[in-house]
């Protein structure tokens, strides 16, 4: 099994969908990689990914809107197709088996155009860990 890791923000509101009797929710998530090119450039290049979930818990719907950062994983698929002026081109899609909300529009992120600009964040595990709190009682003093 190949399974795709994807964190990236809405780039339109879901659409929730019934198909043969199942509910299927669709959207789609664009990640924008900044680099630099060989002349020390800034770039970007964004990497769309169709997203197809599957699911009875269609719950989630209302929360996935445009701007909306996710975290997304599930089973690749590459589609190809001709484009109308005889072109090959490929949509990569995924069949989703976990989303989870990372961020929504309501941040505070807004430009004074309305469009959402995402903050970056980091994670720093070492500032995550906890340690246990110090014995005072005795080991053979039992609650029980």
């Amino acid at each position: 099994m190949i399974k795709l890791q994807v964190i990236g923000n809405l780039g339109k509101d879901c659409t929730v969908n019934t198909v043969n009797g199942k509910n299927v929710i669709n959207f789609n998530v664009a990640h924008t990689e900044k680099y630099r090119d060989s002349m020390g450039n800034p770039k970007e290049r964004t990497t769309w990914v169709e997203c197809a979930y599957w699911t009875d818990k269609t719950g989630i719907a209302p929360y996935l809107k445009k701007g909306t950062q996710v975290y997304v994983e599930g089973t690749p698929d590459v589609r190809t197709y001709t484009t109308s002026d005889g072109r090959q081109g490929a949509a990569l899609s995924l069949r989703i088996m976990n989303v989870q909300l990372l961020g929504t529009r309501n941040n505070n992120n807004e430009g004074s155009d309305g469009t959402y600009h995402p903050q970056p964040s980091s994670y720093n595990s070492s500032a995550a860990t906890v340690s246990a709190p110090e014995i005072t009682e005795p080991a053979d003093d039992l609650p029980f």
